[in-house]
């Protein structure tokens, strides 16, 4: 009864003030202002023109791109059976189904129009897809009290009788969104193993906007998520009311913002990672928050290796975080800070009921068990106590002193009328033609006064393509924009490929849905330089929006780019995103990628892409559920920055080295503030430079290979050093948790914290150093 007022409160979330924009296009007569959808309409996405494309497919000239479910047959009516339907919407054409690892050239958003939609299956999210409810009115996929199967939707399905064989890796299942929908499990018997989404995934996936009500009955077997493993991703603006467990989940890594559990047995339980980082959590009415399977060290019985909590509420719950074993040494890292604990008598307890941590009605600032380190010192502590709290500077903080967060915009309120394609306006898409000087046009003549919808495709550019501030753009399936040609041919002279505001320029910005990549070789091109700086708070930022580097259809870095490849002609790029001095950005689920195997074809790769994420911005930065994968010299780089938060980050070392040894095939560039790579023969995964007010909190950094070989793993040893923090830079660091590495930080040059003091599971943990 509870549960519409609480979906109100998420839609509420969502429908952030969209701010003006600050500058107009040439035939904008006014800015673009407030929605104008009516009371009634439906939501933009349903009834805007579709005309996308998927250049690359093997039908390209009939193949479909976006598919409404009731076009299928389905009717949302609350009884029919709309299963066969759905699954038919989602898998017409030629797309990656069984059978096929990965494909980047089958996109889909497959759309839910309001209704109520009866499933007995599961509906199979394939490869490379969106399912997507209308915002407005977000519709139920209601599972019938007779269902079979693992999950109303199941994004990795386990082929029958085939011996625990899925679909798909779960460590590559990349490209999946799922948002705007309830998921309703309570026709099914209480007793049933009911379960809402079956979520093995990886990077560039989110789950946005979802309710999933279940069973409130003693003794229900109900959960919402169930996750055994994969390598993601980002999650957030979720419910869950009812059931035996809220979300039951197991990955290498996550990040979860702004998440709600209601009336469930637990929360939120967890039985391995290497590290989750949960940012605003809302738990009510539970009997225990968080229950976590904990005490493993080594790979062989791995467990949870961190978990890192800041910004929760915790009401009327008798435990808040419960291990299942009891530690006198790390063997499951834990942080909390800013919990607010209201009727919780137990913080934190071990599940034979030895309170670790006594609650109450209180507010817990920052605390921590594990391995804790301070300062400049090799020393360490494991503690059970309170841990220097960061010092948040305020504009990262929203009006309750919380981390800020903002939803993805789906520009709900908006009519379709208040948006422009851009193959409307000439573009092509096709991954052949240039369309720069069309984008560039429409860029011009309607920034700040309409929505600038890239319909699905490719879009070739040959030059810098620069986005005025004041933009809104948002893609279909992950539109393509794909910087080729000359111009990006120098890495003496780099090219921006695109700008992202003029340099000082002020105002939003928001990208959604876009993904960014070259046309090899590109050994000079920077994909997207950041100078927008927005005086509402999160109002510049990218959402579920991508970089993508060789490894997939177009972009001439696939099969000859093998193990051993000709470094010249496997150039993917410069550097990937660069956040200049003047800006400041919200940065939300995006993947850095260089392509370490095809994904049309599965062979892997020896693509070489110069620089990952540069910001030398004086924040406020927010980089949330972000990742950073095989750039050559560094994966994240902060110099001469200022007051950002980041978490969780993850990264991984390119797979071919140390041959080359970084820097090579490119040079150390002090223009653009390369960090020294002496002394280390594989990339920088965390570079930190005279920079202030930094604060880590959860990270991932991964080093699995030698020249593509993993015998490094064993000991350790497939990189010496991977984090280096000068001796000059402020920067609060926790739940940092390392693999292959030998020593996991590094200050001025010096390594201070061995592996081999914090093992975790396959991981190393170090809990907590500040400085």
């Amino acid at each position: 009864m509870f549960f519409k007022p609480l979906f109100l409160a998420a839609l509420g979330i969502l429908a952030h003030a969209t701010p003006l924009a600050s500058a107009l296009g040439s035939q904008c007569s006014a800015p673009l202002g407030s929605g104008a959808a009516a009371p009634g309409d439906p939501f933009w996405m349903q009834n805007i023109q579709h005309q996308g494309v998927a250049p690359f497919n093997s039908d390209a000239s009939t193949y479909q791109v976006f598919r409404n479910v009731k076009d299928f047959g389905a009717k949302g009516d609350g009884v029919t059976d709309d299963t066969a339907a759905i699954n038919s919407a989602i898998s017409a054409g030629a797309r990656c189904n069984l059978g096929c690892q990965s494909s980047t050239t089958s996109p889909a958003i497959v759309y839910f129009p309001p209704g109520t939609y009866v499933v007995s299956t599961p509906l199979i999210a394939l490869y490379y897809t969106q399912l997507i409810g209308d915002a407005r009115t977000p519709p139920t996929l209601r599972a019938s009290a007779s269902f079979s199967g693992m999950a109303v939707i199941d994004a990795d399905p386990y082929i029958p009788n085939g011996g625990g064989a899925q679909y798909y890796v779960n460590q590559n299942n990349f490209f999946r969104s799922v948002r705007n929908f309830v998921i309703d499990l309570t026709q099914m018997p209480a007793s049933a193993s009911a379960t809402g989404l079956h979520w093995q995934v990886s990077q560039a996936t989110s789950l946005m906007n979802i309710v999933v009500n279940m069973s409130t009955a003693s003794g229900n077997n109900h959960q919402g998520i169930f996750m055994e493993n994969g390598s993601g991703g980002f999650m957030g603006d979720l419910v869950f009311n009812g059931g035996k467990f809220g979300i039951w989940v197991g990955n290498q890594q996550f990040t979860v913002r702004n998440i709600t559990v209601n009336n469930a047995n637990v929360a939120i339980a967890s039985i391995w990672n290497w590290g989750w980082t949960f940012q605003g959590v809302t738990i009510n009415n539970c009997q225990i928050g968080f229950q976590l399977t904990t005490g493993g060290t080594t790979e062989a019985d791995q467990t949870v290796g961190a978990i890192a909590v800041i910004d929760a509420t915790v009401i009327n719950t008798p435990v808040f975080i419960q291990n299942s074993q009891p530690s006198s040494a790390l063997a499951g890292s834990l942080v909390l800070n800013n919990i607010n604990l209201q009727n919780v008598p137990t913080a934190v307890e071990v599940a034979n009921g030895q309170s670790v941590l006594a609650g109450g009605t209180t507010t817990i600032q920052s605390w921590a068990q594990g391995n804790v380190y301070t300062g400049t010192s090799s020393s360490l502590q494991f503690q059970k106590a309170n841990v220097a709290a960061p010092t948040k500077p305020s504009n990262l903080l929203d009006s309750a002193g919380r981390i800020f967060g903002r939803s993805h915009p789906q520009y709900e309120n908006f009519a379709v009328d208040q948006f422009v394609s851009v193959r409307s306006q000439g573009a092509k898409g096709d991954g052949v033609t240039d369309d720069t000087a069309a984008l560039q046009a429409v860029l011009n003549n309607f920034s700040g006064c309409k929505i600038i919808f890239f319909d699905a495709g490719v879009y070739k550019i040959t030059n810098t393509l620069q986005i005025p501030a004041g933009t809104q753009m948002v893609g279909e399936a992950w539109s393509v924009i794909m910087g080729s040609g000359s111009a990006f041919q120098n890495q003496d002279s780099p090219t921006v490929m695109v700008q992202a505001g003029a340099p000082g320029s002020s105002g939003i910005l928001e990208i959604t849905d876009i993904l960014f990549t070259t046309q090899g070789p590109a050994p000079g091109a920077i994909l997207v330089e950041w100078n927008v700086n927005s005086p509402t708070q999160g109002g510049a930022g990218m959402w579920d929006t991508h970089f993508r580097l060789g490894g997939a259809a177009g972009t001439n870095l696939q099969s000859n780019c093998p193990q051993g490849s000709d470094s010249t002609s496997c150039m993917a790029a410069f550097l990937t995103l660069h956040l200049t001095p003047q800006s400041n950005a919200y940065l939300e689920g995006t993947w850095l990628w260089t392509a370490d195997h095809d994904l049309d074809g599965g062979e892997e790769l020896a693509i070489m892409s110069g620089r990952g994420l540069l910001s030398q911005s004086q924040g406020p930065v927010w980089l949330i559920g972000t990742a950073v994968e095989h750039h050559t010299l560094y994966q994240y780089n902060l110099a001469n920055a200022a007051n950002h938060y980041m978490g969780l980050i993850q990264t991984e070392t390119p797979y071919y080295q140390p041959v080359p040894a970084t820097p090579s095939p490119f040079s150390i560039n002090s223009a653009y503030s390369d960090p020294s790579t002496s002394g280390q023969q594989s990339a920088w995964a965390l570079a930190v430079q005279n920079s202030q007010n930094i604060i880590v909190f959860g990270a991932g950094l991964y080093s699995f290979f030698q020249n593509f070989g993993q015998a490094c793993l064993d000991s350790n040893t497939c990189q010496d050093q991977i984090a280096n923090i000068d001796n000059e830079s402020t920067v609060w660091v926790y739940s940092l948790s390392t693999v292959g590495v030998n020593h996991q930080l590094t200050i001025g040059g010096t390594a201070i914290i061995p592996q081999s003091q914090n093992p975790n599971g396959l991981q190393s943990t170090v809990t907590a150093w500040t400085r």
